[in-house]
């Protein structure tokens, strides 16, 4: 059997200025499960992840607490790596922009791109989000202040800074666009970046002067500058495959898939491919630009106290529960709207009433009629199984939990409907084939169900592969029995 080729994917970097939120939640476990899928299928799998720990609101937010910045972005990495044991997280890598080797493969891409001709000094006058760390346009600004972060003054920046000449790579974005038309997924979200991009680009700063803002990776050779933090953080997704030091193993997983809120798109799909470009690296494999989550229709904000907790989210309802819901009622491609009135909908009807009654009611009569014994049989269903491969490798999460889902409910429909307590009193043979045919169809969800529900997966994997099916405790308690 041919060897399967090295498999990379990576999140964004949360930046470090408050608790991780359900936002990212979503962003983490929707690649979490893509990563799962591929080393199920045997590939060598690198999952990234991590924290950005650079820039004016961490300097800032730091200053604030009278602590130091890098106790201050210590204290926050290790609230976002608590994540991978709250949704049992299979990432492989946790960078921090704060690492030694990120900070060093942050300074050789800038050489390669100040060597290639596109880093270079002017003076400068700018308008300035703090909450973006991005210059703005007039027309970008709503009464004078960032939509995105209407709670922060915009700043004038007045003063000189390194820039990077986005600007020549115009037409090679575009090319890059045209030669690769699922290179940003969603297909509206590529129009969107080909539009930003055709209507020209402006070079733009990637540094600050240190005696203004001295939280930053030292630009090379000029010790009165630190890097922009766009331009350091960026770096984050081939610093934790060890480039430059190891080019083996940079070569082996890159280029590979990115995961990206929207109001990332600009720099994850043209900022940073510019940037590999510059250093003649090459550029991402592909982009999924996720939508974002609202509450109760309104979008979350610590001003109005509707921000979720996720970490809350999963002591309250469970793991599984939590990755479940979000998978299910937040396709990757659109926004979305999170309540708990929602949510402990879909954890009754689905998790407790469809697949927890079904395990515990399969399991119950296998112990009773059929002395805890089945034989091997394949699922009538099996024939799902390529069509939930191909919606989970793009990112239709939904539609897949949509398929296994429809195991589980003919499942219990046949139940219902052959009613084996009954006809156990009259053909216990039948009863067994019933049987039989049920716990094939729960050993066909368990796999299917593996990247998206590990701990559930695993739990029935266990329980109906074994050579004796005891009676089973619910998988999914009811709410009221949990608090």
């Amino acid at each position: 059997m041919a060897k399967k080729a090295p498999f990379y994917i990576t999140t964004t970097l949360p930046y470090v200025n408050a608790e991780p939120h359900l936002g990212f939640a979503l962003e983490i476990i929707q690649a979490d499960v893509i990563a799962r899928h591929y080393k199920g299928l045997g590939h060598e799998v690198v999952f990234n992840t991590g924290t950005d720990e650079h820039g004016v609101k961490i300097f800032r937010k730091a200053e604030e607490q009278k602590k130091d910045p890098q106790a201050y972005v210590d204290e926050y990495a290790a609230k976002f790596h608590i994540l991978k044991d709250t949704f049992n997280l299979s990432y492989t890598d946790f960078i921090r922009t704060t690492d030694a080797k990120h900070k060093a493969a942050a300074q050789e891409f800038w050489m390669r791109c100040f060597k290639n001709g596109d880093i270079y000094k002017k003076q400068y006058q700018v308008k300035y989000c703090v909450g973006c760390e991005l210059e703005k346009t007039d027309s970008e600004l709503v009464d004078g202040k960032c939509p995105i972060h209407p709670k922060y003054e915009i700043e004038l920046i007045d003063e000189e800074n390194y820039f990077f000449k986005f600007s020549k790579y115009q037409q090679p974005l575009l090319d890059l666009y045209a030669n690769q038309p699922d290179f940003v997924q969603p297909s509206y979200r590529l129009t969107e970046i080909r539009n930003f991009v055709a209507a020209g680009l402006q070079d733009f700063s990637i540094s600050r002067l240190k005696s203004k803002m001295p939280w930053g990776v030292q630009v090379p050779n000029d010790p009165d500058h630190v890097m922009y933090v766009w331009f350091d953080a960026l770096v984050n997704y081939i610093s934790t495959l060890d480039w430059p030091q190891n080019e083996q193993r940079f070569k082996a997983f890159w280029p590979g898939i990115q995961v990206a809120g929207k109001d990332n798109l600009r720099q994850q799909s043209a900022m940073w491919q510019a940037m590999l470009m510059s250093a003649q690296l090459p550029t991402s494999k592909h982009i999924f630009i996720h939508g974002f989550i609202t509450v109760d229709g309104q979008k979350m904000s610590k001003s109005t106290g509707n921000v979720i907790d996720p970490i809350a989210l999963a002591k309250q309802y469970g793991q599984d529960a939590v990755r479940y819901f979000l998978l299910r009622e937040f396709p990757f491609d659109s926004d979305g709207d999170f309540s708990h009135k929602r949510m402990a909908e879909r954890y009754t009807a689905d998790l407790a009433n469809d697949l927890g009654n079904l395990a515990s009611r399969v399991s119950n009569m296998v112990a009773q009629y059929c002395e805890g014994r089945v034989e091997a049989l394949e699922s009538k269903h099996a024939g799902l199984t390529k069509a939930v491969c191909a919606d989970t490798e793009t990112f239709k999460f939904e539609q897949a939990l949509n398929k296994i889902w429809s195991i589980v409910v003919d499942a219990n429909q046949t139940i219902d409907r052959e009613k084996p307590w009954t006809l156990a009193k009259t053909d216990i043979m039948k009863t067994k084939v019933v049987l039989t045919a049920l716990v094939a169809d729960i050993r066909l969800v368990a796999t299917l169900l593996q990247p998206f529900m590990p701990a559930t997966a695993q739990a029935l994997h266990v329980h109906f592969s074994a050579a004796s099916i005891s009676k089973m405790a619910p998988l999914f308690p009811r709410l009221d029995a949990k608090s």
